[in-house]
């Protein structure tokens, strides 16, 4: 479940930077270096990360339940994850800034050969077909069937705090990062044509099965981490797992998420 805090709540002085592979990202870090000192990752009190938002998935998987929260800075695109860049006053803005605690989507996938995998999604855990063939699925939530057959190009089960991402280009709902709710949103559905997905309490597990899996193969995703040949996912929030992440108070996330509605 994510959760915001505002406010400094431990030591932040000690700052390390990590960086996208651009001239921009590395610039940037060499310039905080500078001006701030660098701290080895396993040493310091906040990450600071510099990119995009796939560096700050990144970071945020690579320090997942270890404490240290991750503020990040663009020197991406996007950058929706990210605060604005600035070398000044950094020490007072990590101060001040608005904390949120993500918990994020254990997937387990096991495949035609009987092959069991996990991994963790913060976005979320993407159902794709694997061939020009469209994917055929059978959807269990809390072991009871809902959907026993969807023809589709695949499907999303997203976190509030992957709503804004690859769901919302599906066409899916946007979440507030405070939601308990996860969005099953079907991309490119064929059967039921009319289906346009389902808001689901954030505690159910959700079971993808493939069906005529050797004519239709698929492949599933948990954020960066593929899998392929999928017979079965299973989908759960992890209540053991959190990453921390930092916004500036005046672009947090809840006030991110409002604005994203109103855009077009």
């Amino acid at each position: 479940m994510p959760s915001s805090d505002a406010g400094r709540t431990a030591a932040h002085d000690r700052l390390a930077f990590i960086a996208a592979e651009t001239d921009e990202a590395r610039s940037a870090a060499q310039s905080l270096a500078e001006h701030y000192g660098a701290t080895d990752p396993d040493e310091a009190d906040v990450i600071v990360a510099l990119g995009g938002d796939g560096l700050m998935l990144s970071c945020l998987h690579r320090f997942m339940s270890s404490g240290k929260p991750t503020f990040g800075m663009n020197r991406g695109s996007v950058g929706f994850l990210m605060n604005e860049y600035a070398v000044e006053g950094l020490h007072e803005r990590i101060a001040a800034a608005h904390i949120t605690t993500i918990r994020p989507l254990a997937m387990r996938a096991t495949t035609s050969h009987g092959e069991v995998f996990e991994a963790k999604a913060i976005n979320e855990v993407s159902i794709l077909r694997q061939s020009h063939q469209a994917a055929k699925l059978s959807i269990l939530v809390d072991g009871r069937p809902r959907l026993r057959e969807l023809i589709c190009d695949g499907i999303l089960i997203a976190t509030p705090a992957g709503s804004t991402a690859y769901n919302l280009s599906a066409h899916g709902p946007i979440l507030p990062i405070n939601a308990q709710l996860l969005a099953l949103t079907p991309i490119s559905a064929f059967r039921p044509r009319r289906w346009r997905g389902a808001l689901l309490p954030l505690h159910v597990h959700v079971s993808i099965e493939a069906l005529e899996r050797r004519k239709r193969p698929i492949a599933a995703a948990a954020d960066a981490v593929e899998i392929r040949n999928v017979a079965k996912v299973e989908v759960r929030e992890d209540p053991d797992a959190a990453c921390i992440i930092m916004f500036d108070p005046d672009h947090s996330w809840d006030e991110r998420i409002l604005a994203e509605q109103f855009m077009y």
